[in-house]
């Protein structure tokens, strides 16, 4: 299901909450980092991944919360196969269960919990994926989430039918929020917009315990601009 809101001229839809229990990573822990240990490891088909509480990230030291850092590998064909299943956009808005074993294969679990998925390291070159980065996402905790907008309804919007062009501005916007409400992707209708139509921020409804994290909540995240003919030719009579 699907939440929906109504306004003028469009339909803002975001996804429910989720947290995808039929992917579980499975991870096993690294005694070593480096760049050679790294390699080796990419060789035997598994991701170097670190798993850590968000709050490390802070600038402040006082705010920053205990890290739970754990140094990990996953399996590469897992991590292909739950990123095809997911879909790459909506990767790092998801969150998944994790589970470290003691070793591959192993029944002995050391640790595990629900993660969220921020970055992706590939190689410029060949687009493989070199190393993952997730932070702790267990319910009640407060975490920062770029989560994607995915525009629908563009073949009946009647501006693009007068001869307008769409205009991405916002192809995903920042929320702070509980990790339990964080939504895979935020839809937003705009089959309804004319010329010079526009979606802003704050049109955006969402969880209420989602903070939106702009400056300006009136800037648009799209709209629909008027195509113009610089220096046109005279009409001939």
């Amino acid at each position: 299901m699907f939440r929906l809101w109504r306004g003028l001229k469009t339909v803002v839809r975001t996804s429910p909450a989720n947290t995808h229990h039929y992917h579980t990573i499975q991870a096993i822990p690294r005694e070593c980092t480096g760049s050679r240990i790294s390699s080796r490891d990419r060789a035997q088909g598994r991701i170097p991944a670190v798993v850590f509480s968000q709050g490390l990230l802070e600038k402040n030291p006082s705010n920053r919360s205990p890290s739970r850092k754990q140094i990990l590998t996953a399996e590469r064909k897992q991590i292909r196969s739950i990123i095809k299943s997911v879909q790459l956009p909506f990767f790092c808005s998801t969150r998944f269960q994790l589970q470290i074993r003691a070793g591959s294969g192993s029944s002995v679990l050391l640790e595990s919990g629900t993660v969220l998925p921020i970055k992706i390291h590939r190689d410029e070159e060949s687009g493989k994926i070199l190393n993952l980065v997730f932070v702790w996402a267990d319910e009640g905790t407060e975490l920062k989430v770029d989560v994607p907008v995915v525009f629908k309804g563009l073949e009946d919007c009647p501006g693009l039918k007068k001869g307008g062009y769409f205009k991405v501005i916002r192809s995903s916007l920042m929320f702070q929020c509980p990790a339990e409400h964080i939504p895979q992707k935020i839809e937003v209708d705009v089959s309804k917009l004319d010329i010079d139509g526009r979606v802003l921020m704050h049109d955006i409804e969402v969880h209420p315990s989602m903070k939106l994290l702009s400056k300006n909540e009136s800037m648009p995240i799209c709209k629909i601009a008027p195509t113009y003919i610089e220096n046109p030719e005279p009409i001939k009579v």
